[in-house]
């Protein structure tokens, strides 16, 4: 369950930061604030990575 939400975490931060980058450096594909973007993304980013990373996912035990 910890690996899906942060692999959903990380995909939505790639995203998010891709999106962002671009609003501040070229053309805004959405309405919302590129810098809002871009922020929030890096954190969901960093987030999921770290999740991923540290995080370890094992079934719950039955006693």
């Amino acid at each position: 369950m910890i690996r899906i939400l942060a692999i959903i975490l990380t995909i939505g931060g790639m995203v998010a930061l891709i999106l962002g980058v671009l609003g501040i450096f070229g053309n805004n594909l959405v309405t919302l604030s590129p810098w809002a973007l871009t922020i929030l993304g890096g954190i969901f980013f960093v987030s999921g990575v770290s999740m991923l990373k540290y995080r370890k996912d094992v079934p719950p035990t039955t006693d």
